[in-house]
């Protein structure tokens, strides 16, 4: 459980809340640090600056003899006063300069009056000339000191700001316990859409086709992507609704001929059925056999299609093509007017033959089939843009509005009695549909009642076929 909440998404977003919290915690520390350090050196400074000045104007004014101890009251801690002779020899250290004499002895000998001298532990001094000032210490006489050295020592301040420091990094630690108990409940809530999810998510997975995940009108992050899982899962049920109706047709269309084979077979076992009869019950068998073959056949077609498998790529002419569908056209109905109008300059295609020659030859079977007597139809072959158009019109009976966006759907017949009678599966169009799309192209209809039916092939010119998307 542990390790699941780990590497959950409320897992992952708590410990980039804490570690981006610590790592800001830390650098305003740092940064607090250097601009602490660097305060207390400015006012180091400062305080020596200020001590130096009044120094240098109580040497203006004439030899002095000073008390050591009422010279440190007046310039008040955390100073600390060194003296040296002429020579540079140590004459007295009080207060912070205690301890430092020797250091702070080195640093004055290798530097100059007015310089700023910093000791190893960070305390700050200044060397200041007194000359004419005279010093009394400790009951003793008075001593003539040529430099004074002032020591400004901030390691009380700094014991402070690391006592404050210390308070800091504790109210700090609360700080992150309460951040993550406020982040914990604010992701609770956050996240409470992405839990919905799940729960309907598991309900469809649960058989529930008619549940779908919860989208709100305020149009946040979870709701585009509960409308786009929808979105899938409403293309998902079209799918499954299309494969069941799909596998209802197929087996619906296999059962009218496999009920004729078997109800022949039985009337013959039966022996219903002698001379005559017989050549004739076997000719009706051939055909249901023959019906059942081109399904099977069709449908395999179509499955070849649906996975994407190439088709065969080779330069050809289509209006080569289609002078032969209308050439077999006309020997098969020679009462119907069935012409083809083709430019001379006709773009190659590139595709295959066989297959664009079983598209004409379904649609200038469907223009003669279901069109009254006396229809005429047009094959008109031009360039359209990139892209061979091939028209096959009719001015027959045409179809409804109704109708045209079910044309390609698989089984569908706008005459059901009509397309049997001319052995028709209703597979027809949507074979027609999937083959162009194979080629890269496109099929379009527009029909009228009453005015007649055109259907518009778009292939793209000079291309060899891509599998369909």
């Amino acid at each position: 459980m542990s390790r699941r909440w780990r590497a959950g998404i409320r897992g992952r977003l708590l410990a980039g809340f804490l570690m981006l919290f610590v790592a800001a915690l830390g650098v305003s520390a740092v940064i607090t640090a250097v601009l602490v350090n660097d305060y207390l050196f400015e006012r180091s400074v400062a305080k020596l600056r200020d001590d130096e000045r009044r120094i240098a104007t109580l040497v203006e004014s004439g030899p002095q003899t000073v008390n050591a101890d009422q010279f440190e009251t007046m310039l008040g801690p955390p100073l600390g006063i060194m003296g040296l002779d002429g020579g540079g020899r140590i004459l007295f250290a009080i207060g912070t300069s205690a301890g430092r004499e020797y250091e702070l002895a080195r640093l004055a000998g290798a530097g100059a009056p007015g310089d700023i001298l910093v000791t190893e532990d960070a305390a700050v001094a200044v060397l200041v000339d007194t000359p004419g000032m005279r010093i009394v210490h400790a009951d003793r006489n008075a001593d003539e000191v040529a430099h004074l050295i002032l020591v400004n020592d901030a390691s009380v301040d700094r014991a402070t700001i690391a006592g404050f420091a210390g308070s800091m990094a504790a109210i700090a630690l609360v700080a992150v316990v309460v951040l993550m108990a406020l982040t914990m409940v604010v992701l609770h809530i956050g996240l409470r859409p992405l839990a919905e999810m799940a729960q309907a998510a598991d309900a469809i997975a649960n058989g529930s086709r008619d549940e779908r995940l919860p989208v709100s009108d305020h149009g946040t992050e979870t709701d585009v992507l509960a409308a786009a899982v929808n979105r899938a899962f409403d293309a998902q049920a079209r799918a499954e609704d299309r494969a069941r109706t799909f596998a209802a047709d197929a087996s619906h269309e296999l059962r009218t001929p496999l009920a004729t084979v078997s109800g022949w077979l039985e009337l013959y076992r039966q022996g219903g059925l002698s001379g005559d009869d017989v050549e004739q019950a076997v000719a009706r068998i051939e055909d249901e056999v023959g019906r059942i073959r081109l399904l099977v056949d069709e449908l395999g077609l179509l499955a070849r299609l649906d996975t994407g498998r190439p088709l065969d790529s080779r330069p050809l002419d289509v209006a080569a093509l289609a002078g032969s569908v209308v050439e077999d056209a006309q020997v098969i109905h020679p009462g119907l007017d069935i012409a083809l109008a083709a430019p001379p300059d006709r773009p190659p295609v590139s595709g295959d033959a066989a297959r664009l020659q079983q598209v004409l030859r379904n649609l200038v079977g469907n223009a003669v089939q279901h069109n009254p007597p006396g229809t005429r139809v047009r094959l008109t072959l031009r360039r359209d843009g990139d892209d061979l158009r091939v028209d096959v019109a009719d001015d027959g009976s045409g179809i409804p509005a109704a109708d045209l966006p079910r044309l390609f759907d698989r089984f569908w017949r706008a005459e059901a009695s009509r397309s049997r009678e001319y052995g028709g599966s209703g597979l027809g169009l949507a074979i027609v549909q999937a083959i162009v799309r194979a080629h890269g192209g496109r099929v379009t209809v527009e029909s009228e009642v009453g005015h007649g039916t055109t259907v518009s092939l778009f292939l793209p010119v000079g291309t060899a076929p891509e599998p369909p998307r």
